[in-house]
């Protein structure tokens, strides 16, 4: 099969347009490179009619906005889901991930919740708090920096509060919190749990010309056509591209792995067109991988030469090892103080929580080391289907006279829309070398690229932090005056602990250290087998901690790829 290569040396070499991808190129485009950003999905921009589904009605909807290719609902701005049609991914023992991709310029940041929390100094260096995995090569002190410059460049809102391991930033300034924010509040106090207002990437307040600034519509999911949220493609690419270096995409294109050369040096990647099927090569000095962190995994391990037999950066057989999730499981209340809500105004407010609670205890006093945070949901935001109010499940629960239809089943609507609350328990687990992705010797894909097997076990850890996410629930749900929505989790339930993979915050793939023999890459995410290579996604990540994982992506690659810049200048790599 004859594979056309491209005439083009690129600077760098971008695999992936997410958070890190996004990063690598406003970074070395503003440094007057020239790179070419490969995604897999197609080219999409929020400001553009033909693709924007914010604003729009329910009724605009065959489906009144219920999902079918969309996961998360046909409004959502995510092409993609968990399962994908000609993608499969296999599992090994039995065991189960589900793998979220989102194909498309700027990847999942077009859908995420936008919860941007940077790491704390404990989070880096946790095996020393419990004695539990590995500490990070760097520290805080490493990061802080770049957390600084990020808030300046893309604008979180939020407080400074002073906590030790949920550090302060610069921020902007938070939105009010709705009626059952307040319902949580007086809850949480009366637990003496700390509520603090989020910490979420949405413009408050005008940063710059190119950016709008947040309107409350609460449709983030949709990805917002004047800019005020952080999306990778309009915050990062689109800038990058007016920038002084030459930035090219190439959309639809499925990298299939890192070329190399005699030396086992990078020498640029292939991938096969979405569109026609065939193969080709684009050649760069540097190459960069920030498909996600077990895509990125992918591409190595696909990437074998008589110099890489193992795969590219694999000599340490770790490439793919420490892969883990952060853990999730959710309940929801009824509160009665929240019934018959007046339903002549707009509390749609930002798209997702105005205020949450961070960790407050210490894991010295539990039967699991690593904690979590709450996350907080409820309103009375336009509805779709599935949009938290099911008459069913109050009849069954409460015995409450609803349900049937007309004008009665109306007025039900209308008394108890907006009475729902919910919680979701976003914690930690522990890195373990067992849970791994590797390439499956049997499957491929529909581009004929081998896929990934999964293996991956909770352990007891992850268990009793849900049980005491599950405890807390509905202590919450019990101070607001409430009634508990359905049975309480049971163990042989995992008490309610969700399937790794179902939260989306993969880390841990192509892990960092200073030993090649225990690590894949170094602290510049730089692959110690072949340093032109280097990885800006989560897959370096040593350990999650409990916040989402993108602002620390964000920093991160912020931070690796001016090291890149700095290399080049020098003539390094």
């Amino acid at each position: 099969m004859q594979i056309k290569e491209s005439a083009t040396v690129y600077d760098a070499i971008i695999v992936g347009s997410g958070a890190g991808g996004g990063m690598s190129t406003k970074v070395l485009a503003d440094a007057g490179l020239n790179v070419a950003v490969v995604e897999a999905g197609p080219f999409f921009d929020p400001k553009d009619p033909k693709q924007q589904t914010q604003l729009k009605w329910p009724y605009e909807s065959p489906r009144r906005g219920a999902g079918t290719t969309r996961v998360f609902g046909e409004w959502d701005m995510a092409y993609g889901g968990w399962e994908i049609e000609g993608q499969p991914y296999t599992h090994k023992d039995g065991t189960k991930f589900d793998w979220y991709r989102s194909q498309m310029l700027g990847g999942r940041t077009n859908h995420w919740g936008r919860i941007s929390l940077r790491f704390g100094p404990k989070d880096f260096k946790h095996k020393d708090v419990d004695g539990l995995g590995d500490n990070w090569p760097i520290g805080y002190e490493d990061v802080k920096p770049y957390y600084d410059r990020l808030d300046k460049l893309i604008g979180v809102f939020g407080t400074n509060e002073g906590l030790p391991n949920d550090p302060d930033g610069f921020f902007l300034p938070p939105p009010k919190p709705r009626l059952h924010e307040l319902f949580y509040i007086k809850g949480a106090r009366k637990s003496k749990m700390p509520v603090i207002p989020s910490r979420m990437s949405m413009l408050t307040k005008k940063i710059n010309n190119e950016r709008g600034v947040c309107f409350y519509c609460g449709q983030c999911g949709r990805s917002c056509q004047v800019y005020a949220d952080f999306s990778s493609g309009s915050c990062l690419i689109f800038p990058a591209q007016k920038s002084r270096g030459q930035v090219d995409l190439y959309v639809n294109s499925m990298v299939r792995e890192v070329t190399t050369n005699e030396e086992g040096k990078a020498t640029g990647v292939s991938y096969i067109n979405r569109e026609d099927r065939k193969e080709y090569k684009l050649r760069g000095k540097v190459v960069i991988l920030a498909a996600s962190a077990c895509s990125s995994a992918r591409i190595l391990l696909n990437s074998k030469s008589k110099q890489h037999p193992n795969g590219l950066g694999n000599s340490s057989d770790l490439v793919g090892k420490y892969l883990h999730d952060s853990t999730g499981a959710s309940r929801a209340g009824f509160i009665p103080g929240l019934m018959n809500r007046k339903l002549s105004y707009n509390e749609d407010g930002v798209g997702g929580m105005h205020v949450y609670t961070p960790w407050w205890l210490d894991n010295k006093n539990l039967d699991f080391p690593r904690g979590y945070h709450i996350e907080v949901w409820g309103g009375i935001g336009m509805p779709n289907y599935g949009f938290g109010f099911n008459p069913n499940e109050f009849n069954k629960f409460f015995g409450l006279p609803t349900g049937g239809y007309g004008e009665g089943l109306r007025a039900d609507v209308k008394k108890y829309y907006g009475s729902v609350i919910g919680f979701g328990g976003r914690g930690e687990a522990v890195a373990r070398k067992d849970n791994y992705c590797e390439i499956d010797p049997t499957t491929v894909d529909k581009f004929g690229i081998p896929v990934l097997r999964f293996h991956y076990k909770w352990s007891d850890f992850e268990r009793n932090q849900a049980k005491h996410m599950q405890a807390t629930f509905e202590e919450l749900i019990h101070n607001m005056g409430g009634e508990v929505l359905g049975d309480t989790p049971t163990k042989e339930q995992d008490y309610g602990l969700l399937a790794p993979g179902k939260i989306i915050h993969e880390v841990g793939t192509t892990r960092m250290g200073d030993d090649p023999k225990t690590s894949v890459t170094n602290k510049f995410q730089q692959l110690h087998d072949a340093d032109n290579v280097f990885v800006t996604d989560a897959g370096p990540f040593v350990s999650q901690a409990d916040k989402n994982c993108t602002w620390t992506i964000l920093a991160l690659s912020m931070r690796a790829s001016e090291y890149i810049v700095e290399q080049l200048k020098q003539q390094n790599i």
